[in-house]
């Protein structure tokens, strides 16, 4: 499966208090989080993105604390998927646990620039920047991590399997 979208570009270091500003933590309605995202990092980003766009980040995406606020307020603002430099541990393991796809790759991380048209087959990593006409790998999800991403996270392919 690919998907399409245009790139929110993000730095270095994007913890998850810029993710989903700890003031916004009052709530879990995923709704109410998507408002918020990104919002001290760039106060109109959840006016204008749109379902499907992609959010791009250097190092260390999601470090920060443990919740699973950020990649649920990412997932509920429309973003298709993540792709950085490197991601913090705990956020990788809540992306996939909230079904929000994440994909590695540094060279991806340096080469997009915010408002690239770009590409991303879930299953081999590809990533394709459209507008540059350039193409960079990502490690591919593993079939397991694709069934928890296709179930829409943990607790839905918990619950299927039950």
């Amino acid at each position: 499966m690919k998907i399409q979208g245009t790139v929110w570009k993000f730095g270095d270091d994007i913890d998850t208090d810029v993710i989903i500003p700890a003031r916004y933590l009052n709530t879990s309605d995923p709704q109410e989080l998507a408002k918020h995202c990104m919002e001290d990092a760039d106060p109109d980003f959840a006016s204008k993105v749109r379902i499907g766009d992609i959010i791009v980040g250097g190092k260390n995406f999601g470090c920060g604390s443990s919740r699973e606020h950020a990649p649920i307020s990412i997932k509920s603002a429309g973003v298709s998927c993540v792709i950085a430099g490197s991601f913090a541990r705990i956020f990788f393991r809540n992306a996939f646990n909230t079904g929000l796809p994440i994909f590695e790759s540094k060279e991806a991380s340096e080469k997009i620039a915010n408002g690239d048209k770009v590409s991303v087959d879930l299953e081999t990593g590809v990533i394709t920047n459209i507008t540059k006409d350039e193409t960079y790998t990502a490690q591919p999800i593993p079939p397991f991590m694709q069934k928890l991403l296709s179930s829409g996270g943990l607790m839905n392919y918990v619950k299927a399997k039950l």
